[in-house]
């Protein structure tokens, strides 16, 4: 990873904006290739997406190679899962489906070392620099970025207890998920979306969290930015390469 610069959790303590995608390809290429286009970070999507651990890991070393911080989307809130994203060296997870303040106690549990949370711990793994090092727990509990996905009704109803941990990092809100809830599923532009997304920022922000969602064009960037929005997530890798092809295929 590229240490001339500040980290991207850093980065996002600061108030920056911060510039990624998300990675549903199970492609080391791919990442690699948008790592040199210049992106802060990388999604790694391993609930939608079929990479394995193995692919993950090629992934988040062709993300880091370029000085792009890899994040890991696990399939579900589940110790082995986080375990092995975090051992793999990523940068951070984020965890999907928090409905609750115990579904958000359990990820961060799992994301954490002693005495905070109860991640196994080897030493030897990727993030552990395969060596035994003073002090490992301690850096990797300040280092590692925490994250979850609120979505559903019952999780943007609780949202003001979900996000009340002081361990707790970023807090990723779905607008399709927001669209679902409010029974215009698709609509992300609607303007009930916004008036929503805006309400749900404005809590996690007053909590000291960092806010993160999905936007596919300048119009709606510009939106995100003004009303606070700093993990910024521009469409997925998928859609990105299918609307650059379909575009000309309809010429």
């Amino acid at each position: 990873m590229n240490k001339t610069r500040e980290s991207l959790k850093q980065r996002l303590k600061k108030g920056e904006y911060v510039l990624g995608t998300w990675c549903i390809l199970p492609s080391p290429e791919v990442v690699n290739v948008l790592a040199k286009a210049g992106l802060d970070f990388v999604l790694i999507d391993m609930e939608h997406g079929p990479a394995d651990y193995k692919t993950a890991l090629m992934m988040t070393m062709a993300a880091q190679a370029e000085g792009c911080e890899a994040i890991i989307r696990v399939g579900q809130n589940n110790e082995s899962d986080v375990l092995k994203a975090l051992d793999i060296g990523a940068d951070g997870v984020i965890v999907p489906h928090i409905e609750n303040s115990a579904d958000r106690k359990r990820a961060i549990s799992y994301i954490k070392y002693p005495p905070i949370g109860v991640r196994g711990f080897s030493p030897y793994a990727r993030a552990g620099s395969y060596t035994s090092r003073p002090g490992h727990t301690i850096i990797e509990n300040k280092l590692t970025i925490s994250g979850i996905i609120v979505e559903g009704e019952e999780g943007i109803k609780n949202l003001d207890e979900i996000i009340d941990d002081k361990n707790l990092d970023i807090v990723y809100i779905g607008v399709y998920d927001l669209s679902a809830v409010l029974k215009i599923p698709g609509q992300v532009n609607n303007p009930q979306i916004h008036k929503l997304l805006k309400e749900c920022v404005g809590k996690i922000r007053k909590k000291g969290k960092i806010a993160g969602a999905l936007f596919h064009s300048k119009e709606e960037l510009r939106f995100f930015k003004k009303i606070g929005i700093q993990l910024l997530c521009y469409k997925v890798d998928t859609s990105v390469i299918f609307d650059s092809y379909n575009s000309i295929v309809k010429l």
